[in-house]
């Protein structure tokens, strides 16, 4: 009611009215009484996104509050994330935790960062009960994810780019321009913070940010960032529907054991490339690979094991998984070529 109330006195900005609509058709599936957490670092995605969460989940039937992550990579960390805090609490989110980290350094600086962020708001929600968190993503964050998988050479569940849904993971802002937000703080009066790594061209993303894709935009016209953003929405059904009929494979495929996961090879070479590379990627995450680290690269190898067997020794994987060829099988495990030997397959 107030919103519309708000719309016929032409009061309510279009900016402020898409970010809502965007959270609202987000949140309206979740039952009465759930919590929900806006992950919020001050910026203006965030914020846009804090205030818009803030107006929705109580007409819903929804606790809301915020989790401010300080990554304590600058000097004034601690005073941004009170900030950002001391706004969301103006907004009327409750509660409003302000989480602080340790970044290490593996896998290079931003993705060490975004994986002490992630640990953080999943305490944060086992800690405060939540059901959902809710990340700032915009239509832009898809395209240039889109555009760090193609320029990795990765398969379709990377250039999928990021998932509106993902466990308690949801980011409603996915169709929404970063313009939007920053036209919604505007209108909202809100004092989004800047993080001066959002300029620093160390960065990859920056580099695609502020490089990659005003060129594209010069070269090929407006709505690069529009059909990226689509294309990832396409791939992503594709990729669903490919990774769980791999998923049915591999639950019969692959057998685990003695800290081993191992596949017979005549199994996997009955199925096509895209199930049964995706196969090979489950087996080498359920051996102990992280997910982050293991590259198509590093299943193209292993694949080769399969396809283009020429009495190779083993691949060496990310944390320590060796993928060997034996016997018959694939196997996949830590120190796995110390165990078998050299790793001649003796059916040849």
């Amino acid at each position: 009611m107030e919103e519309l109330v708000e719309r016929r006195r032409g009061k309510l900005h279009p900016a402020v009215a898409r970010t809502r609509e965007a959270v609202r058709a987000t949140l309206a599936e979740l039952p009465q009484g759930t919590t929900v957490l806006v992950a919020c670092s001050g910026g203006t995605d965030s914020l846009a996104l804090a205030a818009a969460t803030a107006f929705e989940a109580p007409k819903l039937g929804l606790r809301a509050g915020a989790v401010i992550v300080d990554h304590g990579l600058q000097p004034d960390s601690a005073h941004v994330a009170e900030t950002a805090a001391d706004q969301c609490r103006t907004l009327g989110l409750d509660p409003v935790h302000v989480r602080q980290v340790t970044v290490g350094a593996e896998g290079g600086p931003e993705a060490a960062a975004r994986t002490a962020r992630y640990d953080a708001l999943r305490d944060a929600a086992d800690e405060l009960g939540a059901d959902v968190v809710l990340l700032a993503h915009t239509r832009d964050d898809q395209a240039e994810t889109v555009l760090l998988g193609l320029g990795r050479g990765s398969g379709a569940r990377s250039l999928a780019g990021m998932a509106p849904v993902a466990g308690l993971l949801r980011r409603p802002f996915l169709e929404v321009p970063r313009a939007t937000t920053a036209a919604a703080c505007i209108a909202g009066g809100l004092r989004p913070w800047h993080d001066p790594h959002n300029d620093d061209p160390q960065y990859t993303r920056v580099r695609v940010r502020h490089e990659v894709l005003p060129v594209l935009e010069e070269a090929l016209g407006p709505g690069v960032v529009e059909a990226l953003a689509r294309t990832a929405g396409l791939l992503r059904a594709d990729a669903d529907a490919l990774d769980q009929l791999a998923a049915d494979v591999a639950e019969t495929a692959l057998s685990r054991g003695e800290g081993e996961v191992r596949s017979e090879v005549a199994v996997l070479t009955d199925e096509p490339a895209a199930i049964r590379t995706r196969v090979l990627r489950q087996a080498a995450l359920e051996a102990g690979c992280r997910a982050t680290d293991l590259t198509a690269g590093h299943v193209a190898s292993v694949d080769a094991l399969v396809t283009g067997w020429r009495g190779q020794r083993w691949i060496d994987l990310p944390q320590g998984i060796r993928a060997i060829r034996k016997g018959g099988f694939i196997i996949l495990g830590r120190g796995t070529g110390r165990i078998t030997g050299q790793g001649l397959d003796v059916t040849g």
